[in-house]
Parts: C-alpha cells; structure tokens; sequence
C-alpha cells in the first residue's frame, strides 16, 4: 500500500526532498508552502520554490497565511494522509502535526540537539565544526525539540563552504527521509529523547548584526564567517574612503599568513589582487559586491574600478 504524505516545506533545500518523494512509490496527497510575497526594488510577486515545483508538476499545494485557520485545518484532516514532512518550513502548531495517522516528522541540517534554529548549515561553518549531518524527528511543541528517529552523520571536508556542503546534506538528506518513511510506516520503531548537554551550539536566525565581519577576530575565524555566509547573505563590513562611510559584503576569501608594516584594516590593491591587512597577514578577496555595484570577482573588479583615496574595513 503507497504511503500518504502532505509535505511542509518553502526553499530550494525543501525542493530536493520534495522531488525525491514524488519519485518514490508514494501518494502526495498536497503541499503546503509560504504564501506568495513581494519583493525586489519592483516590488513583484515571486513564489516559494517548493510551490513552482508543485505548479510544474502538478501537485495540489495550499498557502495558508494562518495554519490554525478552520478551512486550512478541515482540508487537511479531509485527505486522511498516513505522514505529514516537513523541511525548511515555519513551526507548526500541534493542532497541525497531530492530524496524520501516524506521524508528523520534520528533518533537520544538523545533528540534533546541536545546532538546533533555522540556519544550521551556516554555523557549523562559522564555527568551523568538523563533522555535522542531518536529524529526522517527531515534530512537538517547542523548535527542534522532539524525538529523534534516525540521523547521518557527515565529515566537513577542508575549504568546504555553504553551497558545497548544503548539497551534500541534500544527498543525505534524500535518502534519510525515505528511510524514515519507510521506518514509520513499519509501526513499530523507536523515537528516542534527545540528549541533554548542559552547553549546546544554536543555530539562531541570521541578522545584520550576527552576520557582520569582525576584524579584532583571528583571519580563521573571519574566512570561516566567509565560507559560512558564501552563498546568502553574504558577510559584510564598513568601508571608508572619500570622506564617507558604506557597507560592503564578502563572499569568498583566502588567508594570508606573513608580518607586514601595513596600518590593520587597510584596504590594499594591485592589478592582481584586493587585500585587507590583518595583523596576522591579509585576507585576499576573491569574491565580492561593493556598493551600487553587482558581485563580482576580485579580477573584475579591478579591471575597471579604481579606488581614490586610502580606505579601510570596520
């Protein structure tokens, strides 16, 4: 007999999960997604990638605005689904995840109950861990809490950064969430409490304030900042020159170990490279966006733009 399954899940990571469970022997019953938003300097309104995989492939998807609406509520306890999955998606309420027959589970980027919060693949890197993986877990009333059904672990590779290491985790992930499906539907596994450690990394939502670059920190601790934030949103820092201060981001970089006479935080360029002295060498820039300016390499950058006055990072 197919597995019934109502899927909960809005980014590109949810997608992959998503797919894979469309082209297993399953039955999506739906799929619930973000609404609809604007964004841009146009103010458009752009989808949820998980509901432009429904739209191409024909899946019933809903957006609710309020999960703990009756109509939203109604409908889902009308498809009768056997297991609720959840990736990426908003905390759902219990009057949500205890509707299926015989399960809600929710899979995680992380080896819980390290990392638990909703930007894991991030702070691993940040924190220059070097093993994580990745947790299926029966949803409860708190984030990231509830029992553990089955995990896989993954050894970071050395100059792994977010995009590299997030793919990996979709790999596991895919076949992680079979598994658990496959598990809950023999009825008569086990969930086990997770751990308590009286001291536990979080994963907290990324800000302004928490993904900006600060240069008192060693040149490990700020590339690994770097690799943690290459993909979105990128880290950032003050820059002065011209009698102005603005903002710019760095999305891939390289340390450079060697005694120097240069003031710390300068700005330092040739025709080959962009530097930051550091008083531990230089972080070599390769890729990043200036004010009003698109991203780019470091080479395109310095094929046509010249800086005119001293400048320095804060």
């Amino acid at each position: 007999m197919k597995p019934k399954i109502i899927f909960f899940g809005t980014p590109d990571f949810a997608v992959q999960i998503l797919e894979v469970i469309y082209n297993a022997n399953m039955i999506i019953d739906a799929v619930v997604t973000s609404p609809d938003k604007k964004s841009g300097r146009g103010r458009k309104i752009t989808s949820s990638a998980v509901k432009k995989f429904c739209l191409v492939n024909k899946i019933k998807y809903h957006q609710p605005d309020n999960l703990k609406e009756n109509t939203f509520l109604s409908t889902l306890k009308s498809y009768n689904s056997d297991i609720y999955v959840v990736v990426a998606f908003r905390m759902i309420p219990k009057l949500v995840w205890s509707i299926p027959k015989i399960a809600t589970f929710n899979l995680h980027a992380s080896l819980l109950p390290e990392y638990r919060g909703a930007a894991p693949i991030n702070w691993v890197l940040i924190n220059q861990e070097k093993y994580t993986g990745l947790t299926t877990f029966m949803i409860d009333n708190k984030i990231d809490t509830g029992k553990i059904l089955l995990q896989s672990q993954y050894k970071i590779k050395k100059g792994e950064i977010f995009d590299s290491l997030q793919k990996e985790l979709i790999k596991k992930g895919k076949k992680l969430v079979i598994n658990t499906i496959e598990l809950l539907l023999k009825k008569n596994y086990e969930a086990y409490e997770q751990k308590f450690f009286p001291k536990l990394n979080s994963a907290p939502k990324l800000t302004k304030n928490n993904t900006k670059i600060d240069w008192r920190k060693s040149l490990r601790q700020i590339n690994a900042l770097i690799d943690g934030l290459n993909s979105y949103p990128g880290a950032w820092s003050y820059i002065s020159g011209e009698s102005k201060t603005d903002t710019f981001k760095i999305y891939e970089a390289e340390c450079e170990y060697k005694s120097h006479k240069f003031n710390h935080n300068k700005l330092l360029f040739d025709k080959r490279s962009i530097k930051i002295a550091h008083r531990e060498g230089f972080l070599v820039i390769k890729n990043l966006k200036l004010p009003n300016k698109r991203r780019m390499t470091s080479k395109e950058l310095l094929n046509g733009y010249v800086f005119k006055s001293d400048v320095f990072v804060s």
